[in-house]
């Protein structure tokens, strides 16, 4: 028979045993995560060197030190922009003389690059003392300008006269200076010495020019001046022709054509006043420029 301290010790392990079986079936306790420190790294410039992102870099620059371009490579680049530079600067001082010289030689106002009607154009005649005379000769002063012949013999010495007058009035009462130009539209029979002794009679200012029938033919057809042989017996004949007045400007450009039914006075103030607009236009240009 089993004495009580011996049952008392048999039912303590059994409780023991009890207990660690419980114990061995519960769940482990849940203990917190940790995660590693995780530490900030510039991508790609990192100057430890062992970023993934800066070890191409590092390569190419390993590369370039391993096999250098040759010299060649730098000076023929940086020679060939130097020679362009230089071509330009040389091109752009070539034009700048250029046009300088040109407006040096012309002497042309700046207004001429203005936009009129397509009346006039280049020419090459002869004056009474044969010299040639082109339009280039006839730029920088104003002029009249007026197609006839000597053989005219009503309207052509009637409209002579009123350009020698008009000369007179401009230097006398405007104090305006202009040439006057008479072009001969019959030069089978108006030779510089005709063109001479004919317009000595009016004003020997008068300037005469004659040439070659396709040359006189040219410039009445620059100026839109008509002209036609009419009663043509032999050398016996007349010439109609339209009998108008240009007024040019020192660009040669006609400014303005006047017809027979003006008379010299008329003609001297409208020729004034011509002359005083392109000269206030010319101004408020060179101020605005």
């Amino acid at each position: 028979m089993l004495t009580p301290r011996v049952l008392k010790l048999s039912l303590l392990r059994r409780l023991g045993a009890a207990s660690a079986a419980r114990a061995a079936e519960r769940p482990p306790p849940c203990r917190p995560r940790v995660f590693p420190a995780r530490s900030n790294h510039s991508r790609g410039y990192s100057s430890e060197g062992g970023s993934k992102y800066n070890r191409p870099m590092r390569q190419f620059a390993e590369e370039n030190e391993a096999n250098p371009q040759p010299l060649i490579y730098y000076v023929v680049p940086s020679a060939l922009l130097v020679f362009a530079g230089l071509v330009t600067f040389v091109h752009y001082n070539d034009e700048k003389r250029a046009v300088t010289q040109e407006a040096q030689q012309t002497s042309v106002p700046k207004r001429c690059t203005t936009n009129r009607p397509a009346i006039g154009g280049p020419f090459k005649l002869y004056d009474t003392e044969n010299n040639e005379v082109t339009e280039s000769k006839l730029r920088g002063n104003w002029t009249l300008m007026y197609f006839g012949y000597t053989s005219c013999p009503d309207i052509g010495p009637a409209e002579v006269q009123k350009m020698a007058d008009v000369v007179k009035l401009l230097e006398s009462k405007y104090g305006t200076k202009i040439t006057p130009l008479f072009i001969t539209i019959d030069p089978q029979r108006d030779s510089p010495a005709q063109l001479k002794a004919y317009l000595s009679e009016f004003d020997p200012r008068i300037i005469g020019l004659t040439g070659s029938i396709n040359a006189v033919r040219q410039i009445a057809q620059e100026y839109r001046v008509f002209f036609k042989k009419v009663d043509d017996i032999g050398q016996d004949y007349l010439v109609e022709s339209s009998h108008n007045m240009y007024l040019l400007d020192p660009c040669l450009e006609t400014a303005r054509c006047f017809g027979a039914e003006y008379e010299a006075s008329d003609l001297a103030e409208a020729i004034t006043l011509e002359i005083q607009k392109a000269s206030k236009s010319s101004t408020n240009y060179s101020a605005t420029n």
